[in-house]
């Protein structure tokens, strides 16, 4: 059985993915199937050491984005694609994999391009309630789809599609609550809200918590994850801001959250800022109100749907980047965090969006038809 995955770009794309490989072993091993030789196609690893420690081999293709603003590599990118897509065939034709797994995105159109032409099956997933360009294109020959919001229906046929949610890596699905506040060095008397710009981090939202770090530090403690690139600047500046503050120790700075940083920061957490991407199932997943700022509607229509359609669950409130200043969060900040009554039905609303088995069910649909096309 040869099963081969695409998409990219983010950690939004890839991260499912992973969620979904583990979930394919596990199925394998329980039903004492033969092994899956797994394969991940995209312009990009991602993870490399994710996808060594799941047996997952990466297949290098070129990929070329187009973006809604403008830009000159709007010109050049399409022959990257068409070369991309030329690379894919030849690379799937060689290894014929029984079935491709997309979860969208400008890396997976070569893949599945070269899957349609071959004849391969596809399946792929869609985690936003505005879906994206490539998976509105591949809908049409899929053999199944897959969606995390309901919203997405519309956009698809429904004979073949299902909401299942979106699947989470079973190493971050379970908060860890014991031991959290020493392992971060955090106080169990005041408040803790992390913060999560998306995997790259995000400037206007680290920018907007430095504006308000001192007033922050006085009543709350702060995980804040800022993204690798943003880690150098964002660390000088707070400790510029936090100079001869006497609170300066409860802001914690991170480049990148790695699997147990994460778990113990969801236990330890009552807050979470945060975009809209597939994080937003994360942390209802982990049951953690949070204040959702997604990239603005003429850059990301994706992550705006996103997140008013979990908004309505009660979970979440949300603040357009076009109205976010540092008072208006600060502001926000302090009307959730002094109402334990409020964060108690928002905590409850993040129960009624989770669908914990995602990957699961994802999994079983694409051994069923793996094992189909190799018989």
């Amino acid at each position: 059985m040869k099963i081969l995955l695409t998409g990219g770009g983010t950690g939004g794309h890839f991260y499912p993915l992973i969620a979904v490989a583990q979930e394919i072993k596990n199925i394998i091993y329980e039903q004492k199937l033969i092994e899956a030789k797994i394969y991940y196609m995209s312009d990009d690893p991602y993870d490399l050491e994710m996808l060594r420690g799941n047996d997952i081999t990466f297949i290098k293709i070129r990929a070329g984005k187009i973006r809604r603003y403008f830009s000159l590599r709007n010109f050049i990118d399409p022959f990257k694609t068409i070369w991309g897509v030329v690379m894919a065939i030849g690379k799937l034709f060689v290894i014929y994999p029984d079935v491709v797994f997309s979860k969208g995105g400008y890396a997976s159109f070569p893949a599945l391009w070269a899957a349609r032409l071959l004849r391969i099956p596809v399946f792929i997933h869609e985690s936003d309630s505005h879906p994206g360009r490539a998976n509105l294109w591949a809908g049409k020959f899929a053999r199944r789809i897959a969606l995390s919001y309901p919203e997405a229906m519309n956009y698809f046929p429904s004979e073949k599609t299902a909401v299942t949610g979106n699947p989470i890596r079973k190493e971050i699905l379970y908060p860890v609550k014991e031991g959290a506040h020493k392992f971060l060095e955090l106080s169990p008397q005041k408040p803790v809200i992390l913060v999560i710009g998306g995997s790259q981090g995000s400037v206007n939202i680290n920018n907007t918590i430095l504006d308000i770090l001192p007033q922050l530090v006085e009543k709350y403690q702060i995980i804040h994850q800022t993204g690798k690139a943003n880690w150098q600047e964002i660390k000088s500046r707070s400790q510029v801001i936090l100079t001869d503050n006497k609170n300066s120790l409860n802001y914690k700075p991170f480049p990148y959250l790695n699997d147990l940083a994460l778990r113990m920061a969801a236990g330890a957490t009552d807050l979470v800022i945060t975009r809209a991407g597939s994080v937003i199932f994360e942390i209802a997943y982990w049951e953690i109100p949070s204040i959702i700022i997604p990239i603005p509607k003429n850059v990301s229509h994706d992550q705006y749907t996103n997140a008013f359609t979990y908004a309505r669950s009660g979970g979440a409130v949300v603040i357009e980047e076009n109205n976010l200043t540092s008072s208006v969060l600060l502001s926000e900040i302090n009307r959730l965090l002094e109402d334990p009554i409020l964060l108690a039905e928002m905590k409850a609303g993040t129960r009624t969006f989770t669908k914990p088995n995602a990957g699961r069910v994802i999994a079983e649909e694409i051994v069923k038809i793996a094992l189909k096309h190799e018989s």
